[in-house]
């Protein structure tokens, strides 16, 4: 087995082994632990692929306190190129509270690693405010952008609606914004369809970035279809 494959598997295990005891804290109501395991045609993050366009498995397990403080970690495969991290791991603590009955801020802080590449790790603020349970508007900040040292914002806005036969269509754009010229700002965009059946979740998703995206990235920035399958509660 590849050191790939062994990251890959190790994300794998883990909710594996964390699932059972979410499972069971869900018998009871309100339970504060959820966790989820999704398989993905491609590991798209702000309209790149992370994976060099390969599918991989992703994994989450988070614990939210009665007064909406929670923390999590996430895992995913990645293909930078040769003899790159084969992995990310992201550690996140956050609150998320009601400002009234139309809108919920949500405060978070991400710490992103590469398990074998510390020289790439970084954290990042994020805020996303929901408006009506359907409507989002994120703002991200960090002062050492893929450990560079360089100041980089994020700005996303995004939507959520209810289809026939239960279906849910998504759509968002973002832009991304970079100080002392480590790479052009760009926008990127996704809009796409999911389902829920029980615990199993499908989902369509066609994203894209502008042509400041694709100088920055090549075609690991062009227009896609991502299929999604995840399993979690």
């Amino acid at each position: 087995m590849n050191h790939a494959s062994r990251c890959t598997a190790a994300v794998v295990l883990c909710a594996a082994l964390l699932a059972p005891f979410a499972a069971s804290a869900q018998d009871e109501a309100a339970s504060p632990f959820s966790w989820n395991v999704t398989g993905v045609s491609d590991y798209v993050f702000r309209g790149v692929s992370q994976t060099a366009e390969d599918p991989t498995v992703q994994a989450a397990f988070t614990y939210t306190s009665p007064v909406g403080l929670y923390a999590g970690v996430w895992g995913s495969g990645v293909d930078f190129g040769e003899g790159d991290p084969d992995a990310e791991v992201d550690y996140l603590i956050g609150y998320a509270f009601d400002i009234n009955e139309n809108v919920n801020l949500d405060l978070l802080f991400n710490r992103y690693t590469y398990p074998g590449s510390s020289e790439l790790a970084y954290n990042e603020f994020i805020t996303k405010t929901t408006i009506a349970k359907q409507y989002s508007l994120t703002v991200t900040y960090t002062n050492d952008v893929f450990n560079s040292g360089t100041d980089a914002w994020y700005y996303a806005v995004g939507g959520e609606w209810a289809l026939p036969q239960e279906f849910n269509l998504t759509a968002n754009v973002g832009r991304s914004t970079f100080e002392e010229g480590i790479s052009k700002d760009y926008t990127d965009w996704n809009v796409g369809v999911n389902r829920s059946f029980g615990m199993v979740t499908l989902g369509l998703g066609y994203y894209g970035t502008d042509g400041n995206g694709r100088d920055n990235s090549g075609k690991l920035a062009d227009s896609r279809v991502v299929f999604t399958v995840g399993v979690g509660q």
